[in-house]
């Protein structure tokens, strides 16, 4: 087989070091995706091999320095989720992907969405009053929940964000635990605390939950109450029972956004409880106003081992599902 060589430039030694990574790892990544011989010299990287491969992995190359050059930090993930893509022959999709900033966080971080599942969600969240998204842990449901609801918030499309989620796995005793109510449901809520301070900054955060902008509340306490102009995100929603989340939907008032987020595979509500995420998302389907995404396994933006857990894990409960005849 012919092989033909192409050069792509950069503009400096560092830009180099962005797109090839720390000690070479992107370029490592770069080469155990494609089947080429790739070469740094300064700032010049020659990639060697066959005619397709070779164009291939030009063009994510090309793609990742373009979103370098908007801003963005490079990692695994761009590299391993662009080469699926362009090797499917979606290269313009990994473009569009890499172009679209989110929201700029208190420290200059932009935020986009990094796989095509979590734009599908973020479609979702802009077109309809309710949005359940269901997925693995690491797929970005709740932050990008989080992002949403701050970017409508700083557009005024709403006055207020309601954060929400079932406060103990099993139910919602509260009692027992020490402090009045933020602090006792507090420790439930720190993913969705984290991804406000993320994007905020601490001291921005914290002008807004004195403002009470960002009102916080355990699931028992939404009953009776219609929720206007606010967005409002139901966290680890596996959780709650049939009747629970149906009492939050039909909470939803007029100019209000919902989002629902949960991981069907880890329901920890007694054995026999139907999951109300689980229930919702089969009763839901088509209704008008309300999506349903579900990301999956590949749509993890953390360590690439945390996707290999998920699917093992995932490949063993259908294995055992299968041997009880599920």
């Amino acid at each position: 087989m012919q092989e033909t060589t192409a050069e792509i430039a950069f503009r400096d030694q560092q830009e180099a070091y962005a797109v090839l990574g720390d000690r070479d790892s992107l370029l490592l990544a770069l080469q155990e995706t494609f089947a080429c011989h790739m070469v740094s010299r300064g700032g010049m990287l020659a990639v060697t091999g066959a005619a397709e491969d070779v164009a291939a992995a030009r063009t994510l190359v090309e793609e990742l320095l373009y979103y370098h050059r908007q801003g963005a930090v490079l990692t695994t993930h761009e590299v391993a989720y662009g080469a699926r893509l362009v090797r499917a022959g979606r290269a313009e999709e990994v473009h569009a992907l890499f172009s679209e900033v989110l929201l700029v966080t208190a420290k200059g971080k932009e935020v986009r969405a990094k796989t095509l599942g979590q734009r599908d969600y973020l479609a979702a969240i802009r077109r309809n009053a309710v949005t359940l998204g269901i997925g693995p842990a690491g797929t970005g449901k709740t932050y990008l929940a989080v992002v949403m609801a701050v970017a409508a918030l700083r557009s005024r499309a709403v006055s207020r964000i309601i954060l929400t989620r079932p406060a103990v796995e099993a139910g919602e005793h509260l009692g027992f635990l020490p402090g009045d109510l933020t602090e006792k449901i507090n420790p439930y809520l720190r993913p969705l605390y984290d991804a406000l301070q993320d994007i905020l900054g601490a001291e921005g955060y914290q002008k807004m939950m004195s403002r009470q902008l960002i009102e916080v509340a355990p699931l028992a306490y939404m009953r009776g109450r219609t929720l206007e102009d606010a967005f409002i995100i139901l966290d680890e929603a596996q959780n709650t029972t049939g009747a629970q989340m149906k009492m939050f939907l039909t909470r939803l008032g007029f100019g209000s956004r919902m989002v629902v987020t949960g991981d069907l595979e880890q329901v920890d509500l007694p054995r026999g409880t139907v999951s109300g995420l689980k229930q919702a998302s089969q009763i839901l389907r088509g209704v008008q106003g309300i999506s349903i995404v579900r990301l999956a396994p590949v749509d993890i933006i953390r360590h690439e081992v945390v996707t290999r857990i998920v699917e093992a894990y995932g490949a063993w409960e259908k294995k055992r599902g299968d041997r009880h005849g599920d």
